[in-house]
């Protein structure tokens, strides 16, 4: 009888169970890929996510194509407003220098060394601007490595580059694609994601790259200390990320859209990420917000994996967002 009821209940748990499908940054991917697999131990209840990149996420749920996309590129509020979309943060990460000398360890990077490398105006490892924070490297070319999609992680990355460098802001500025200066040069390689980028540093002498730090400590990769904007030198860890983080100012006055790479203090490339919602299907927001309230009760999964969760009060604006929007 006992035996019974067991199989009648889990047959009832299933069938109430349910699915919904997303797809976009594959910065937040490693945490969003185990929470899923908890979520689905605890309800049953299916989340099917594609890391196909920033700007494929906001396309695809702009068209209506999934139940909600992600992004590492938060979308103004003028521009939400015209999609009818939702959007609120889910956890902050950081962006890592990766990369692979050959018997070169502890790489030690000057805000002039890094954007001398990302102009193309540093060719050689050896060239004296790395050289004043660094003992014996070799004489050998440099090899960029980027993204080859639509990448939020680009954008965070340039947005950076832009708040640090003027020449590069009035180059390029901020974007989800760029035509990188090593690229005329020979010296550049693109991978798709942020795991193609890790695994074409890994196989590939000599090239460094921007990386979320789970895909470069995932790959084993090298990370460089940075120069932060206070001058001072930046691991790129947890711990710095959190100080960075700090200065987020997270609002659902606009709908939390804040940029927060190069803050005053910390680690300065960091990036939140964030999920895209249709405003028009309610029911299906409330199991989408469902499975991120389940994230935000699990910290533990994103600061295993090196990630940052939202801090407390944030994640009581965005539940109250959420209960404002009615897709609670």
């Amino acid at each position: 009888m006992k035996k019974i009821l067991s199989m009648t209940l889990a047959l009832s748990v299933s069938a109430l169970a349910w699915t919904i499908n997303g797809t976009g940054a594959s910065f937040p991917y490693p945490v969003y890929k185990e929470t899923i697999k908890q979520f689905y131990s605890k309800t049953q209840n299916r989340v099917n996510y594609s890391p196909t990149g920033s700007g494929t996420g906001i396309k695809e749920v702009a068209k209506r194509h999934v139940d909600f996309g992600g992004s590492d590129k938060p979308l103004k509020p003028t521009t939400l407003k015209k999609a009818k979309l939702y959007m609120f943060p889910t956890i902050v990460g950081g962006i890592a220098m990766a990369y692979n000398i050959p018997s070169v360890s502890n790489l030690k990077l000057s805000q002039a060394a890094i954007e001398g490398i990302v102009l193309g105006k540093i060719k050689y490892w050896d060239n004296p601007l790395i050289a004043q924070t660094n003992a014996h490297l070799p004489h050998k070319k440099i090899i960029f490595v980027h993204r080859s999609d639509k990448s939020g992680t680009t954008f965070n990355f340039t947005y950076y580059l832009s708040k640090m460098s003027k020449t590069w802001r009035h180059k390029y500025g901020a974007r989800k694609t760029i035509s990188w200066p090593t690229d005329a040069q020979g010296r550049g390689i693109a991978g798709k994601g942020n795991f193609g980028v890790s695994a074409a540093i890994k196989t590939n002498p000599y090239s460094i790259g921007y990386v979320d730090y789970a895909d470069a400590l995932k790959n084993h990769l090298k990370m460089a200390v940075v120069q932060a904007a206070d001058g001072t030198y930046s691991a790129p860890t947890p711990q710095n990320f959190a100080k960075g983080a700090a200065y987020a100012g997270f609002s659902a006055k606009n709908n939390f859209y804040r940029i927060i790479a190069y803050p005053q203090k910390g680690y300065p490339i960091i990036a939140a990420t964030f999920v895209l919602l249709p405003a028009e299907k309610v029911q299906t927001d409330k199991k989408v917000t469902q499975f991120f309230d389940y994230l935000y009760n699990h910290d533990e999964i994103a600061s295993k994996l090196g990630y940052v969760p939202l801090p407390t009060n944030v994640k009581t604006q965005v539940r109250e967002y959420w209960a404002k929007k009615g897709i609670k």
